[in-house]
């Protein structure tokens, strides 16, 4: 017999619940307190599955989670959760829990049906749906833990009708990750859109997201749908959204809380069921305390927020990613020995994975086919050791000095043993390495720069008399 625990301090929703499965042939017991659950005998009783109110006068309900995965690790949990608190659920979901549920329970039948297929030994089959779906798109994650766990989160959060915030460096692979929860929800079937909010300016982004009517500007010779009409069943994604201007700010806000829009021109109000999923490269909570994005707009969007580790922190993945980014020159035999690999994997990927796509591009691109790289076919920025130090990382002047001094030593000598040797020379590898010189020698000053102003990239740009563009560019942020 199947074993249910109910923790809920609302004695009607646990007589309730206690009703419907036991009608259903479970053994349920119901507490309405920490002090009662801390009361079980966990050493005598087993149980199945739990259901946890994630708010109790005297106790906490992910503590109870975490104190219920300890005694019985094997026992499947749900949270019961508000709107409200939907964040706080999806924190359960890393501390162990299986689900969540939104309080009331306005469908039973749902209702039923989550604990039923809590119960089914599916956790094989979730996980061969998640490798599935990150393959097809191709998300790949290796042997990370950290991304292993990030897909599972995303995975569940997929099938609830929720707005996610997705945040990480640049290169990371935040829109795959939203095309990842757009592909594992009800929606896949249907349109998933993307928008740069930094690429296009404040007049056209505005009527890109809600149309416009035809005459309402300059060239708008006809009428035209925007993207919350055409995504209406389906899902939109807004990358680098910290870029939205306030006024389109005010625009999204209106469209979260009403589900209404106007088009441009137009004084018709018109719905959409988009689901909404916004991605950006910057500190959000830091940029509403600047008041650079406004707040209410920010808890609308981080119902839940998923973050994407940089690179230097799953470094086990890129030998995975290189297999899987060859694969998209099917003519190619190229292959990374282990000593390449190695090297790479001590490199720290300023620009993540789309550094090392234009990287493994590069190298196909000017590697035979069939050859085998070694670490002699490396492009010398990549002995690098610890080539770019990360913004936040702490660095004295004299390691970076000694960095940089280390870094041009093995380039000059590297260039000048090819320039004295009687072989054949590729003169196109050695201008690649100067290229590579130019680059690795501006971000040295960048960082340096940068760590001198606090990580004030305005102010880093004014002093190296660059342009905010030429910074990106030269962190690789393209």
């Amino acid at each position: 017999m199947i074993n249910l625990l109910i923790i809920d301090d609302e004695i009607e929703i646990g007589n309730f619940l206690s009703r419907l499965f036991t009608a259903k042939g479970y053994r349920v017991q119901v507490v309405n307190s920490g002090k009662e659950f801390f009361s079980i005998n966990f050493s005598l009783q087993k149980f199945h599955a739990a259901m946890i109110d994630l708010k109790l006068p005297d106790a906490d309900g992910l503590t109870l989670l975490q104190q219920l995965k300890k005694f019985q690790p094997r026992c499947k949990a749900i949270i019961m959760t508000g709107y409200s608190t939907i964040e706080t659920a999806v924190e359960a979901i890393k501390f162990g829990a299986s689900d969540y549920i939104e309080k009331p329970f306005d469908d039973i039948d749902l209702l039923e049906k989550q604990i039923d297929s809590l119960l089914e030994d599916n956790d094989k089959t979730a996980h061969e749906t998640i490798k599935s779906i990150a393959h097809e798109i191709g998300f790949i994650t290796g042997k990370s833990e950290k991304m292993e766990q990030l897909l599972k989160t995303a995975y569940k959060v997929a099938q609830k009708n929720v707005n996610v915030l997705i945040e990480g460096e640049t290169g990371t692979g935040k829109e795959v990750l939203s095309r990842f929860i757009h592909h594992a929800s009800p929606r896949s079937q249907e349109s998933f859109i993307g928008v740069n909010c930094g690429a296009i300016p404040e007049s056209l982004l505005e009527s890109e997201l809600f149309g416009h009517e035809k005459g309402a500007f300059t060239g708008a010779t006809q009428q035209r749908k925007g993207l919350f009409s055409i995504a209406s069943q389906g899902t939109l994604f807004l990358d680098e959204i910290a870029e939205a201007s306030r006024s389109i700010q005010v625009k999204l806000l209106r469209v979260l809380e009403t589900r209404e829009f106007m088009p441009v021109g137009s004084d018709k109000i018109f719905r959409t069921n988009t689901r909404l999923i916004a991605a950006t490269n910057e500190d959000l909570q830091e940029a509403v305390k600047n008041k650079k994005f406004r707040e209410d707009l920010y808890y609308r969007l981080n119902v839940v927020h998923l973050t994407i580790p940089p690179l230097r922190e799953r470094k086990e993945d890129i030998p995975y990613l290189i297999e899987h980014l060859l694969q998209r020159f099917p003519n190619s035999n190229i292959t990374f020995s282990d000593d390449a690999l190695a090297y790479l994997q001590r490199y720290d990927w300023p620009g993540n994975i789309r550094e090392l796509a234009n990287f493994v591009t590069r190298v196909v691109a000017l590697t035979d086919s069939n050859q085998a790289i070694t670490p002699g076919d490396l492009p010398i920025s990549y002995f690098a050791i610890s080539s770019h130090p990360s913004i936040g990382r702490t660095i004295s002047k004299k390691s970076e000095e000694s960095e940089l001094e280390s870094y041009l030593h093995r380039w000059t000598n590297h260039v000048l043993t090819v320039f004295n040797q009687k072989e054949e020379i590729s003169l196109e590898e050695i201008l690649d390495q100067v290229k590579d010189l130019e680059a690795y020698v501006g971000k040295a000053f960048i960082m340096k720069t940068l760590k001198d102003v606090e990580g004030n990239r305005k102010e880093a740009a004014k002093r190296l008399q660059i342009t905010m563009r030429k910074l990106r560019y030269l962190l690789n942020e393209k």
